[in-house]
């Protein structure tokens, strides 16, 4: 990846320094183009912040690693009577948010479940002998260099990073080289269409759009991205306040770590703050002339 200057000419993204107005410690930014090139970066970008759920994305990518290895397949069993690792990746296996509690039969709703993704690290660590966050290390931190990344506790919710690591892992998203395109594509597209569930922060949605590990914007509203993101935009959010989305319409990912937990504040500023980012990446498209 391309660590140097902005895919602007003249410098960075200006849109990044909004992030300043929100008055939210520890606030860093980072926006990595598809061809790897680092468009802009803002604020301490190689502070380690934790997560919260953007460590969601990380363990999925392990799981799929896993698969592509033939440690484990997603559709063996695994969580609740006839679930499989599908479910769990794609939150439709019908775990509670925690614990061991069955909500609903696999496939029928979207239950947003931290436990679904224990059940997945289980899963791995079993097949391969490896403690998950040792295998989570190996298959994903590693080879992409992040450094300053790891997973301390649960892999829903426990790991520590910086910008910097993150969008190494957005390039990777965009160019995949750890996984086959075709399964970061699978990743990235709606897993059992038509399920209902809530968003967490931002309530019913139908449907509630997910792939394995990742979120998809979709048409739903609210939502945390923009109103200009595209629905193939897929990513996560964490209560932590932080988040990470992949446009792929844009050509485009964005990175944001803060220190201030997840909240109204955020709910409000992080969709003006895409739009921004978008439309600023949009540039060259409606300023370019005639050319002769």
């Amino acid at each position: 990846m391309d660590t140097g200057g902005g895919a602007r000419a003249g410098g960075t993204l200006r849109s990044l320094a909004l992030v300043d107005e929100w008055q939210v410690p520890d606030t860093a930014a980072g926006v990595v183009l598809a061809d790897g090139t680092v468009a802009g970066r803002h604020g301490p970008t190689g502070r380690p912040i934790p997560l919260a759920s953007v460590t969601k994305p990380l363990a999925a990518y392990a799981v799929l690693v896993a698969v592509e290895e033939g440690a484990v397949e997603l559709d063996e069993p695994a969580g609740p009577p006839g679930s499989t690792v599908r479910h769990l990746l794609a939150h439709a296996s019908g775990l509670a948010f925690e614990g061991t509690r069955v909500q609903a039969r696999p496939g029928e709703r979207r239950i947003y479940s931290n436990s679904g993704f224990e059940v997945l690290a289980d899963q791995v660590t079993k097949a391969s002998g490896i403690p998950f966050p040792e295998y989570l290390r190996q298959a994903v931190f590693e080879p992409l260099g992040m450094r300053d990344t790891g997973l301390t506790g649960s892999p829903a919710k426990d790991a520590v990073s910086t910008v910097e690591d993150l969008l190494r892992f957005a390039a990777e998203l965009q160019a995949p080289k750890l996984l086959d395109p075709a399964t970061v594509a699978e990743a990235a597209s709606v897993v059992f269409p038509g399920l209902s569930g809530v968003l967490p922060g931002f309530g019913n949605q139908k449907p509630n759009d997910w792939g394995l590990g990742f979120e998809i914007r979709g048409g739903k509203h609210p939502h945390w991205t923009g109103a200009s993101s595209s629905p193939r935009t897929f990513g996560h959010f964490g209560q932590s306040g932080t988040f990470l989305w992949v446009d792929p319409e844009a050509g485009a990912a964005c990175v944001v770590l803060t220190g201030q937990a997840f909240g109204p504040w955020a709910a409000e500023v992080w969709p003006f703050f895409t739009d921004a980012v978008l439309a600023e990446l949009r540039e060259p498209e409606r300023t370019a002339g005639p050319r002769g």
